[in-house]
């Protein structure tokens, strides 16, 4: 008997260091979960993915940052507008998607609301040294099911699109904090404007207070002193599928 009472220790030692070491690295696999205390690191050292709470808020989020960075700098929430009043959330990756969940409730909090099934198990969630974080078929690095690019919060990272999917519909835009406590959406939004030539709007509530201008080819006319001083190159596409804009390092 206590034989059998080693064996089953070791055994539970034995999967508890391989699922904190799964949760140390960049990616989960199906029927895995990220809980309080856990994260996701991307490959390059650049980002981290789990919980953490904002400011001096009580609340709990789950959300990326730019890891081992002083003070905590947050890229993307997912909860931002259902925050977690306890510290037991746990974010599921299902065939579904990733859940998140109130550990004490069971209740769902957010789910990633794949519109892209596989049949596939094979399916892994990892963050990017892009700061994305994506679901995609484990055996095709292209095959993206769903991504956190589509939602953006509070930043705009190169990569991202800013406008407007006309296939499908999803807009992307970016929206402020309401604090440094709170990461709901603020008053202020950066957006594809498309009445008229589509161009980069930051608006207030309703009230645009910022235009970028009309395209020059290069550029916008109004962010071209911007982009000087920068290592950024940007693109703006509009056509009959799609009217983005974004960012990248060129």
């Amino acid at each position: 008997m206590q034989n059998l009472k080693v064996l089953l220790w070791f055994w539970s030692f034995l999967l508890s260091l391989i699922l904190r070491t799964s949760t140390s690295m960049d990616s989960i696999a199906l029927s895995q979960s990220i809980s309080d205390g856990e994260t996701l690191i991307s490959r390059g050292g650049t980002f981290e993915v789990g919980f953490f709470k904002p400011g001096n808020s009580n609340s709990q989020y789950f959300g990326i940052w730019y890891y081992n960075v002083s003070p905590l700098t947050v890229v993307w929430v997912a909860n931002r507008e259902k925050p977690l009043n306890n510290t037991s959330g746990i974010l599921k990756f299902t065939d579904q998607g990733l859940v998140l969940v109130n550990g004490s409730t069971n209740s769902t909090v957010w789910s990633s609301n794949m519109s892209r099934k596989s049949e596939n198990r094979n399916l892994v969630a990892q963050i990017l040294d892009s700061g994305n974080l994506v679901v995609k078929d484990g055996h095709d690095e292209k095959q993206i099911l769903w991504q956190s690019f589509d939602y953006p919060s509070d930043t705009f990272l190169p990569g991202m699109k800013l406008g407007m999917d006309l296939v499908t519909g999803l807009e992307r835009s970016v929206s402020s904090w309401k604090s440094t406590d709170d990461p709901s959406r603020g008053y202020y939004e950066a957006k594809i404007d498309r009445r008229g030539y589509p161009q980069v709007v930051i608006t207030n509530g309703t009230v645009i207070i910022v235009r970028l201008g009309p395209w020059t080819g290069l550029t916008f006319s109004g962010a071209t002193l911007y982009l000087r001083y920068t290592q950024l190159s940007n693109e703006f596409v509009f056509n009959e599928k799609e009217i983005f804009y974004d960012l990248f390092i060129g």
